[in-house]
């Protein structure tokens, strides 16, 4: 330990040696100055990139102005030190060493520029589409892929500059990573479902599903999972895996929605009159809005009324509700049957047996 320290402080002495006071001061004013000018150049452009109304602007300007507003004080640091020590004599050991760490600053603001760049980029597709629910349901997943593809690319730019041999590396981590895939084959699995969902769209955020015995609104499409709230308010979660292998009903996309009414009537109702009881039936749903009637027939013949099956459908659905028709139907049926003296089976009492 004692001789490690000793080299150390032999070879500061050497590095002392080599500059003079002066050419230390130097190097110090110009990275200092260099790294003023550009905090000072960074914060200049930043306020005219985004002086004005922000929509009137280009949008490769608008952009810029994300990317320096959000350029780090470290990396403009490592670009005026690499400037100052131009000026010294500096062992190439260390003059290397310099390089490299400011290329490692370079890389990781280069990862945080590209990700704001992503970032902007879906910011901007949300405006355009405006409320494409579609689209708004993938951002986070396509911002969490973009981000790690980028950071791994990084990465591995990094690790080739520092010496790493990446074939070997990447190797390596071909054999681990079929182990660590086994491990979170769960986790991979909600993933890839979440970019199957991404991709395939078969719901989006704001449809109205049922799956299996669950039913809800989509509130979140995560990367794990998907978040619903049900009718009576609390919120369910499934894991996107487990979603995409279940039988799924998306109301929503539903262009009509179809309604089916039994209606019971006395036995005692005139021949003549159940026979016009269907096209009574039809002109109650023609009258509607939004409503399209289907057929309307006496089915069945009970133990203790004559039994009607009506069945219409509600256009758009999600605009119209299907309950508001239904309950318009009824009334109407009730008003029509009472005006014209038809009456509305009840099943008989039950006879006490002693």
């Amino acid at each position: 330990m004692g001789q490690h320290l000793h080299h150390l402080l032999d070879a500061a002495a050497r590095l002392l040696a080599a500059n003079s006071l002066r050419d230390w001061i130097t190097a110090a004013g110009i990275a200092i100055v260099t790294w003023t000018l550009l905090l000072l150049v960074r914060r200049v452009a930043a306020r005219r990139l985004h002086h004005g109304a922000v929509d009137a602007r280009p949008l490769p300007l608008r952009l810029l102005g994300e990317l320096i507003a959000h350029t780090r004080a470290f990396f403009l640091a490592g670009i005026a030190i690499s400037v100052g020590q131009e000026g010294l004599a500096l062992p190439e050991t260390l003059r290397g060493g310099i390089g490299r760490a400011v290329l490692l600053l370079g890389l990781l603001q280069t990862g945080l520029w590209a990700g704001r760049a992503v970032r902007f980029y879906l910011a901007q597709q949300r405006e355009q589409r405006g409320g494409d629910r579609v689209f708004t349901g993938s951002l986070d997943i396509i911002h969490f892929v973009a981000r790690l593809l980028i950071w791994s690319l990084l990465v591995l730019v990094a690790l080739d500059n520092l010496g790493v041999n990446i074939t070997a590396l990447l190797a390596g981590l071909g054999v681990g990573g079929v182990a660590v895939a086994l491990a979170l084959q769960n986790v991979l699995g909600d993933l890839f479902a979440s970019l199957s969902i991404a991709l395939d769209k078969p719901f989006v955020v704001g449809d109205s599903l049922t799956v299996d015995a669950l039913s809800g609104q989509v509130e979140h499409i995560g990367i794990k999972t998907t978040r619903l709230r049900s009718d009576s308010g609390e919120q369910i979660v499934i894991s996107n895996a487990d979603l995409l292998k279940s039988r799924i009903r998306n109301f929503t996309r539903a262009a009509e929605l179809r309604s089916l009414a039994t209606i019971r009537v006395a036995y005692d109702t005139p021949a003549a009159t159940l026979r016009e009881i269907p096209g009574i039936l039809k002109s109650i749903v023609d009258a509607q809005p939004h409503a399209r009637f289907e057929r309307c027939h006496l089915k069945t013949l009970g133990d203790w009324a004559l039994i009607y099956e009506l069945s219409y459908f509600r256009r758009n659905p999600t605009a119209y509700p299907l309950l508001d028709l239904q309950q318009a139907v009824n009334l109407a049926i009730l008003e029509e049957f009472a005006r014209r003296g038809i009456r509305i089976a009840s099943p008989p009492a039950a006879v006490a047996v002693v």
